[in-house]
């Protein structure tokens, strides 16, 4: 048999929702009613009754909690069966002063801690920190576990016996007003680093709850927030909340990640007699989704069957009344998914009942999705897990209300060329719907394990997703878990519904739940592995668009990028910056309101400038890109595929037209004079400077040269067709019968000319490689052309311009 240990690493956010003070017949007691143990103890152990006073408040659960009313004295009661029981401890912000930049719900830090019966009459807290495993009858296991012990981190002194001597009363009142320990321990760095608030003091309990699997407890401190040059700080207060959770007696079974397949995990390090080195295995985060044990036998044969213990998110009752539906469609989309694993009803959603005082926000038992009023544009699918198995026990998954202005700037971009019914200031209701069920069903994704999948998009060919047929039947991307937002390649000609347009559970969604949770029979996680590996590899083999393109920690294929489309982003883009021109044609009209004053067309601007800069960047990626696909022992494939050259190519091409022949329809004058302040830089000026600054960088110039040395000058494009084109784009208004130079390539010019000089100064790290001479060559290049073009220039900025450059070049060189 085996000693499970681990390291948590542990994703949770909670609800904020709160009740103060506590209820005496809450849940489910821990420990039997107590009766008085009258006689004292050794060690100044005290009767029951003088200690847990009848004045007090108790309150039964995970482990009993007594408290007077005003909270200035709180005793835990911890019964003997929880002793050495792993307990998960989240911290996590409840409530803060405004203007902090985060909000509640969100996480701080999370520990396991145990309870021990400590000599002397103590109880400790350990942590359980271990993420070493051995099986118990190897002689390594011995040195596992020594080296692994888990530290003490609280010692408390017992103060009276319960009944039968069965539990342990210890007083916790000064050890939860500490800055130091496991409850507030977050502070210092959490706090300062992203909430930008100084070190608190003068912490208080402020509420206590416990229910039968959880306990919460809520610590008010006060501080300040940090000055900035136009702030001198203000006061702060914050709140936050401590879950004690009880995590499953017996551990689910691990299922071992496979990187084929995405899904967050946990790792453990394994170690055995029989290894010559130490393996480092990861395992993945899931519901216990299991059949009744009396439909074992139907699932075994293929049938559909309802789970044990299906998952149930609950909407938040401070929820607009309006949205609730769309947020439980969201939800209620994956069924199709666990239909393919072979379950049934596997997942749903519905609104919380508020007049049900049997049922609190905060019981672990309760998945939540938790609304949250903040201007923050976003979501996030969490999740409280085990870590010793991944088993994901419950949910609150955050909703920002200002989501919505996000999902209005993307539709309105990159669908307002195709459907009609965005194109006004404020959305039909029906419409914000179907854009909040899409970003629903994405974050309950992260809510079941998934991760983000990237690449999914770049298995749909361009041309399907101009395609009705193929839209229907497939989708514009085949995971809903990519970034791959809306169709934005279909043209209006192409007369694309508007259902067409959205993002929905597709074939790779679904596959991976059938991965992740498909009852294999396997009695072992190893086991287990040898029959899910032989799976992947056929279904993998048989269709491709259950490819999973990890775009996050393994960066550099051109293929896994956030919010791109199609399997060439070159003519996927180019589509793309298409339905933005014509946008920018009607943006006022469509983001007019009566009594506005342009606060809708500015933001939309906005987003269509990050949202060019993001599409030219797609097709950058291409240039010296690798394809990575990952690969089995045995699979003679490469795993590593340069870039075809002739799409290295088109992509160059692509940014000459689209970024260097200067874009000017940004500055359409009934959009830029109004949505920008003249006394900004020009965005147009500053997107190509930092194009140039990017594509002469000494880096991709050193991986235009290795692929070429690698992969051969056949197969990719090397810095001597790289800087041709480049050039081409840059210089090519100095190759005319007469020389005009306009100020957009007057500057790129200069900074073309200049990051060349920083690739062959002394210290900038490429003199040790080829780059440097490869630069050197490109500034003679550049001189020849400039002092040829001077003397056909009759314009007076072009020839001071080009003068200046003529100067630059002789002193930088021989300064050199």
């Amino acid at each position: 048999m085996k000693r499970y240990a681990y390291i948590p690493l542990v994703t949770v956010m909670a609800s904020c929702a709160v009740w103060k003070g506590g209820n005496k017949k809450s849940g489910k007691a821990a420990v039997a009613a107590a009766t008085p143990v009258e006689t004292t103890g050794k060690n100044g152990i005290k009767p029951y009754s003088s200690v847990v006073t009848k004045e007090m408040i108790s309150q039964p659960g995970l482990f009993t909690v007594h408290s007077t009313k005003e909270l200035d004295t709180i005793l835990f009661e911890v019964g003997k069966p929880l002793l050495n029981k792993d307990i998960l401890v989240i911290n996590r912000i409840w409530r803060i002063t405004g203007k902090t930049r985060m909000h509640g719900g969100e996480e701080l830090s999370n520990k396991t801690i145990f309870f021990e019966k400590g000599p002397n009459e103590t109880i400790l807290i350990r942590y359980n920190q271990v993420f070493a495993d051995a099986d118990s009858t190897d002689a390594i296991y011995r040195a596992v576990k020594n080296a692994n012990l888990p530290p003490v981190v609280g010692t408390f002194p017992i103060k009276a016996y319960g009944k039968d001597s069965a539990s342990y009363v210890i007083d916790v009142t000064s050890f939860l007003k500490q800055a130091d320990n496991f409850l507030n321990d977050a502070e210092g760095s959490e706090i300062n680093k992203r909430l930008k608030v100084a070190t608190m003091r003068d912490h208080e309990v402020s509420s206590i709850r416990a229910y039968p699997s959880n306990v919460e407890i809520s610590i008010s401190k006060n501080g300040n927030t940090e000055p900035t040059p136009i702030d001198a700080g203000s006061p702060a207060t914050l709140e936050t909340n401590s879950s004690f959770i009880a995590l499953p007696e017996v551990p689910m079974q691990r299922r071992y990640f496979d990187e084929r397949v995405g899904f967050f995990t946990d790792y453990v390090y394994l170690y055995g007699d029989a290894q010559q080195k130490m393996k480092l295995q990861p395992f993945i985060q899931r519901w216990r989704i299991a059949p009744k044990p009396e439909d074992m036998e139907r699932y075994k044969r293929g049938e559909l069957v309802e789970p044990e213990k299906p998952i149930l998110i609950y909407i938040d009752p401070a929820t607009p009344k309006q949205w609730r539906k769309y947020l439980i469609l969201g939800v209620n989309d994956w069924q199709a998914a666990f239909e393919q694993a072979g379950f049934k009803n596997a997942i749903s959603a519905k609104e919380w009942p508020e007049n049900d005082t049997t049922m609190h926000l905060e019981d672990v038992r309760y998945s939540v999705l938790n609304y949250f009023a903040s201007p923050v544009s976003n979501a996030y699918g969490p999740n409280t897990h085990d870590p010793r198995s991944g088993e994901i026990i419950q949910t609150h998954i955050g909703w920002y209300h200002n989501v919505m202005n996000l999902v209005y700037n993307w539709y309105m971009i990159q669908a307002g060329a195709n459907d009609p019914q965005v194109r006004k200031p404020k959305l039909d209701e029906a419409l914000m719907g179907q854009l909040i069920r899409f970003v629903s069903s994405h974050e309950v994704g992260h809510t079941l394990g998934l991760r983000h999948n990237f690449g999914s998009s770049s298995q749909t060919p361009v041309d399907s997703l101009r395609n009705a047929a193929f839209l229907r039947k497939y989708g514009h991307t085949a995971s809903i878990m990519d970034y791959a937002r809306f169709n934005y390649v279909a043209q209006p000609e192409d007369s694309i519904p508007q259902e067409l347009l959205f993002p929905r559970i597709g074939d790779y969604d679904k596959w991976a739940i059938e991965w992740g949770y498909k009852i294999t029979g396997a009695t072992t996680p190893e086991a287990d592995q040898k029959i899910l590996e032989k799976e992947t590899n056929s279904r993998l083999a048989a269709n491709h668009r259950l490819w999973f393109g990890d775009g996050e920690t393994r960066m550099g294929d051109p293929r896994c990028q956030s919010e791109d489309l199609g399997d060439d982003n070159i003519k996927a883009n180019t589509l793309g910056l298409k339905n933005i021109r014509r946008l920018m044609e009607h943006l006022p009209e469509w983001t007019y309101e009566e009594d506005g004053q342009y606060e809708t067309m500015k933001g939309v601007y906005g987003e269509i400038e990050l949202t060019y800069l993001r599409l030219i960047s797609h097709v950058a990626n291409n240039l010296a890109g690798v394809y990575y696909t990952i690969g089995s022992d045995g699979d003679t494939t490469a795993s590593y595929i340069p870039v075809p050259k002739e799409k290295q190519i088109a992509a160059m091409e692509f940014i000459n037209r689209e970024l260097f022949t200067t874009p000017l329809w940004l500055l359409n004058p009934r959009v830029y004079d109004i949505a920008r302040n003249a006394a900004t830089r020009d965005v147009i000026e500053d997107i190509q400077i930092k194009g140039v600054q990017v594509l002469l960088n000494p880096v991709r110039l050193n991986y235009l040269m290795s692929n070429a040395r690698r992969f051969g000058k056949d197969k990719v494009m090397g810095t001597e067709e790289f800087l041709p084109l480049l050039r081409t784009g840059i210089w090519s208004d100095l190759t005319g019968k007469e020389v005009i130079v306009d100020a957009y390539h007057r500057n790129m010019q200069r900074t073309y000319l200049g990051s060349l000089f920083s690739i062959t100064r002394e210290g900038t790290g490429s003199n040790d490689t080829e780059c440097i001479s490869v630069a050197s060559a490109e500034i003679r290049e550049v001189a020849a052309m400039v002092t040829k073009a001077l003397p056909r220039t009759k314009d007076v900025m072009t020839k001071a311009h080009l003068t200046d450059l003529q100067q630059r070049i002789k002193r930088l060189s021989e300064i050199k």
